[in-house]
C-alpha cells in the first residue's frame, strides 16, 4: 500500500482575512516555504473578508504547510474582531482535501482525519470532520457544522451535540474552531446581477440551490457586494458533472428575468477543473476540434468571465508550477559555480 505522504492531494484552505492583504501576503508566504508545495491560485475578498488558497502537492508536504498557515493564521486573525459576509468559524475555517491523481477518497479521508487531529493536538483548536470525512451524519454538510456561525458556537461549544470531533470544547481564543474534511472537487462560483437588490439575489438562490428543491448538487446564497454595488448568487457547485456550469448560469438568468434583471458577469473563486470548462464550451458550440485555449476562451464567453486565463483550469496551473519548479532546479543544478537555487515551492505566482 503506498505511503499517505507521498499520495497527490489538492487543499483549498479559506482564511477569515480579505481586507489586509499585507497579512494575506504573509499567509501565503507559509504556504510556499514547503518545497514541493505549489500555491496554485489566491482569492481575496473584502466584502466576504475572506481569502481562498488553492493549493497541491504529495499530501505529506500539504499538511506540513497547512500546519504553518494555521499556526501563522492564529497569530494574525482575531475572531472576536472579525465581521464579514460569509458564513464562519474561525481564522482558518475550513480545510478540505480533495484526491488528486490515483489518490482515493478513502486516502483522503485519512488524511484529514490525520491532518485534523495534528492540528488540534498542537493548536488547541476544536476541529469538526464534515464531508466524507465526518464521522458524524449530522456533520456531512459543511452548512451544519456552520450553524450558528463562531457566534452561535462560541455558546453552543460545550453542549452536547455540539463538541468538537478533535480538540477542546471550548473555542481557540483567538482562532475560534476549524472544520477540515475530505471531498471531491468543489466549483466556488459567483454570479453578479445587473442589480444591487440583495433580497433577488436572496430569493434566487433559495430557489436554484438543492435544497430549496433547485438544482442538484449547488448550494447557494444571495450578498450584496459593496466594491460592485451589485447582488450576487455566491454557489457551490459540488458535483459539475451532475449540474455543469453552463446550466448554473442559465438557470440564474432565467430566475433574474422574471424581475427583469440581466446578469453582469460571473466568478471563480480558484480554479476549476478543465472538463468543466470544457463542457461549458460544448454547451456553446466551440469547435471541438479547436485548440484548448480557443476552447476555453469560449467558456470565458459564455459565463462572462472576466480576465478570464487558461491557467485557471486546475491542471494546466499544476502542469505550469511543476514546469517553473523543474526548470528552477534544473537552472540551480546547472549553475553550481555560482547561482542561487529556487525554491521549488514557489512554482507557481499566487494571483
Amino acid at each position: 500500500m503506498p505511503d499517505l505522504a507521498d499520495r497527490l492531494v489538492e487543499s483549498v484552505p479559506n482564511v477569515s482575512e480579505g481586507r489586509r492583504l499585507d497579512v494575506v501576503e504573509r499567509l501565503a508566504n507559509t504556504i510556499v516555504s514547503v518545497p514541493e508545495v505549489h500555491l496554485l491560485d489566491r482569492t481575496s475578498d473584502a466584502s466576504h473578508n475572506r481569502s481562498v488558497f488553492t493549493i497541491a502537492g504529495p499530501a505529506g508536504l500539504v499538511s506540513d504547510a497547512l500546519d504553518r498557515l494555521v499556526g501563522a493564521a492564529l497569530d494574525e486573525i482575531d475572531m472576536s474582531n472579525h465581521h464579514g459576509e460569509h458564513p464562519r468559524i474561525g481564522a482558518v475555517d475550513v480545510i478540505p482535501f480533495v484526491p488528486l491523481g490515483d489518490t482515493t477518497m478513502d486516502e483522503a479521508v485519512g488524511i484529514a482525519r490525520d491532518f485534523g487531529r495534528r492540528i488540534a493536538d498542537r493548536h488547541g483548536l476544536p476541529v469538526y470532520l464534515y464531508a466524507a470525512a465526518a464521522l458524524r451524519p449530522e456533520r456531512v454538510k459543511l452548512a451544519d457544522v456552520r450553524r450558528g456561525q463562531y457566534e452561535g458556537l462560541r455558546a453552543e461549544i460545550g453542549q452536547r451535540g455540539r463538541e468538537p470531533d478533535f480538540g477542546p470544547a471550548r473555542l481557540h481564543p483567538t482562532g475560534g474552531a476549524v472544520a477540515v474534511g475530505a471531498r471531491p472537487f468543489l466549483i466556488a462560483y459567483n454570479i453578479n446581477l445587473d442589480s444591487a437588490d440583495k433580497e433577488l439575489a436572496v430569493r434566487i438562490a433559495r430557489r436554484i440551490r438543492e435544497s430549496g428543491g433547485g438544482l442538484p448538487k449547488v448550494q447557494g446564497n444571495g450578498f450584496f457586494i459593496e466594491e460592485l454595488d451589485r447582488a450576487q448568487v455566491s454557489m457551490n457547485i459540488l458535483d459539475f458533472r451532475t449540474t455543469p456550469l453552463w446550466r448554473v448560469w442559465e438557470t440564474v438568468r432565467a430566475e433574474a428575468a422574471e424581475d427583469d434583471v440581466e446578469l453582469a458577469e460571473s466568478e471563480l473563486i480558484g480554479l476549476a477543473p478543465l472538463a468543466a470548462f470544457l463542457d461549458v464550451a460544448d454547451h456553446a458550440g466551440a469547435d471541438p476540434e479547436a485548440p484548448i485555449e480557443a476552447r476555453l476562451a469560449a467558456a470565458a464567453d459564455f459565463l462572462k468571465l472576466p480576465d478570464f486565463s487558461p491557467l485557471q483550469a486546475l491542471e494546466l496551473r499544476l502542469d505550469a508550477a511543476r514546469s517553473a519548479s523543474s526548470a528552477s532546479a534544473g537552472s540551480a543544478g546547472s549553475s553550481a559555480s555560482g547561482g542561487s537555487s529556487g525554491s521549488a515551492g514557489n512554482g507557481a505566482a499566487p494571483r
